[in-house]
């Protein structure tokens, strides 16, 4: 969160990081939203002291990085709505973690006047709700402190003077009446290159059997499936790529390509380039041919001569609704269907989360797999890029794909409030998993997943060597001094109380404390490419405890992208291990707590995949 704060801001708008806090389903997250009758309350996520601090970290990335606002959504938060939450606004966010800027609400979030003032939030949208002549009674009255007031101005006008919004070149605040979209404003500069790099970075190449990727001027392709073409009329709800809530509703795929998310926070791109179109282009260069059949499920064997078949698939989720599963039986049997004729079969998957592969992952026919996200508008050209070996794929897994649904357990499925002992009008969530999400949840149950989190493959290969921890003596100098003399290394079990706190927390939680680095080898023989190396740390149990449950196995604490490497060539990948990445949060001393113990470091390709290891102690 932090780079896209800086990123965002650096262009003179201010960023609001959301939502705040704890936000973490669609189905009963605001009032009567899907509740019997439309009468109850949104659902509450009940979540334990330290969970709750340590999953705060990328809002203090973004805090720190200076992020002007801060939305609180419609939920509720161990028992109380977020935007009236004063533990989570005044306590946590603003006297904890420093918060200079303001805090608006998200549309129609507000639930009380006097209570969401006092509790921290600043601004309301996108009315006056509880607020307008209401708020200065409160103010007249007592309700709510003049300070209060004067402090909700000075936050925003803060933010509006951060962003350099004051500066008279900014044009007009204003929105389009009635849902018509304004003029368009070309703002792109070289946003389709820079689009198309990424879309093509965050590819992750699954499955490769003997290199059936890159494509080598294939003369004949037969494309299937209805994620490889343009949605021929996506203009249902004009602000909304793909069409409104009411279009978009339990769907589990999109019926085009999938390019983003569904729900207000998307936008209507200026134009797609689908995966189909791309191809086009691409295979007329070598001089060769297409075949397709974007719709049937079970598509003609005719072309059996075929150097490959491609077969596009999604899995679409949208704000207001929870996705129903995490695969479809039409796109499952698609795959199956084509695959049983078809020997080089090449699948692309694109999805809003995780989609599992389990039907047809192993079929001797499907050679290779990518899973390709959200790329956006530039979707075909991204993705041809790796097809064809332009670029090669260095994504990895931002989650754990499972072999089966439930290898997720209590982590896969909502609260409805109408489980044994729930309440229909009060839903509650427990996280009773704690710190124990995605692989965190893998490593502890030790159930072995079919991809791990941080999982990818490239057309070569990269060996690890030279492992090295160094250790800080002073802020901001590093001595370099390897792991043998480190048992001696002792720093102050908490941050120093008598040290103000900035935005994004206690400073001395962001001292780095040691670097970790190692070498990285491009040990094929053949492509160029990029390695994305990981480093995982193990965080010993506490003085009282020989084991601690309630810390994961392994948490990430880096990643770092080491290349271009030609064939044969290294490169270092360094990592600096700050106070924070090391710490626990105390719950009896409400404090990060620097443990005294052994921590153990991994450095590799995955979560799983670790390919060296050292320890330290504190």
């Amino acid at each position: 969160m932090g780079r896209i704060v800086e990123g965002v801001q650096g262009e003179g708008v201010i960023a609001t990081a959301k939502h705040f806090l704890l936000n973490e389903q669609e189905y009963r997250r605001r009032w009567g939203q899907d509740a019997p009758d439309g009468e109850g309350h949104a659902i509450s996520a009940n979540v334990g002291d330290r969970a709750l601090r340590e999953y705060v970290w990328p809002f203090m990335d973004a805090l720190r990085a200076g992020a002007g606002a801060v939305m609180c959504g419609y939920n509720r938060a161990n028992h109380s709505y977020v935007c009236q939450n004063s533990k989570l606004l005044n306590g946590v966010l603003k006297t904890e973690l420093g918060f200079e800027g303001f805090v608006v609400t998200d549309w129609d979030a507000q639930m009380s006047g006097v209570a969401s003032a006092n509790a921290g939030a600043d601004m309301v949208m996108p009315r006056d709700g509880f607020w307008g002549e209401k708020l200065i009674e409160a103010v007249k009255n007592g309700s709510v402190a003049e300070e209060r007031l004067n402090d909700m101005a000075t936050r925003v006008l803060a933010a509006w003077i951060y962003a350099g919004q004051d500066d008279g070149t900014y044009p007009p605040i204003g929105v389009a009446p009635g849902g018509q979209l304004p003029d368009p404003v070309d703002v792109q500069a070289d946003h389709a290159d820079l689009i198309r790099k990424i879309g093509a970075a965050g590819t992750v190449l699954i499955k490769n059997v003997n290199g059936t990727l890159p494509l080598t001027q294939p003369k004949f392709l037969c494309v299937y499936g209805y994620d490889a073409i343009v949605k021929s009329t996506p203009w249902e709800n004009p602000d909304r790529y793909g069409g409104g809530y009411d279009v978009n509703r339990g769907w589990t795929t999109f019926n085009g390509t999938l390019i983003t998310g569904g729900g207000s926070g998307s936008s209507t791109p200026p134009y797609v380039v689908s995966p189909f179109e791309a191809l086009s282009h691409r295979i007329r260069k070598d001089r060769g041919m297409l075949r397709w059949d974007f719709h049937s499920a079970n598509p003609s064997q005719q072309y059996l001569n075929a150097d490959a078949c491609l077969v596009f698939i999604n899995a679409y989720a949208s704000e207001m609704s929870d996705r129903s599963t995490l695969s479809d039986a039409f796109s499952d049997d698609l795959v199956l269907n084509i695959a049983s004729w078809c020997s080089q079969t090449i699948v692309i998957v694109h999805s809003a989360g995780i989609r599992l592969v389990d039907p047809w992952i192993s079929h001797p026919n499907v050679t290779a797999v990518l899973m390709a996200g959200l790329p956006g508008q530039e979707s075909g050209n991204s993705l041809v890029d790796i097809l064809y070996g332009d670029v090669n794929p260095s994504g990895r897994l931002p989650y754990t794909i499972a072999k089966k649904e439930s290898d997720y357990g209590h982590l896969l499925n909502p609260a409805t409030g109408q489980e044994e002992g729930g309440d229909v009008f009060f839903p509650e969530d427990n996280f009773v998993e704690g710190l124990h999400i995605d692989y965190r949840f893998f490593d502890r149950h030790r159930i072995t997943p079919r991809f791990e989190f941080g999982f990818g493959l490239s057309y070569t290969t990269f060996s690890y060597s030279d492992l090295k921890i160094y250790v800080s003596i002073a802020p901001g100098v590093v001595e370099k001094t390897t792991m043998p003399s480190l048992a001696a290394t002792r720093f102050a079990e908490f941050p120093d109380p008598d040290t103000p706190i900035i935005q994004g927390g206690h400073p001395d939680l962001w001292e780095t404390l040691f670097v970790v680095s190692c070498r990285v080898e491009n040990s094929g023989d053949k492509y160029e490419g990029r390695e994305i190396v990981q480093l995982y740390v193990g965080i010993p149990a506490s003085d009282e405890e020989e084991e601690d449950k309630e810390t994961p196995v392994r948490q990430l604490r880096g990643f770092k992208r080491v290349g271009p490497l030609a064939p044969g060539e290294d490169g270092e990948a360094e990592f600096e291990l700050t106070r924070r990445d090391l710490s626990v949060w105390d719950v009896e001393m409400q404090q990060w707590r620097l443990r005294r113990g052994k921590y153990k470091i991994w450095v590799g390709a995955s979560s799983r995949d670790l390919r060296l290891s050292g320890t330290f102690v504190i």
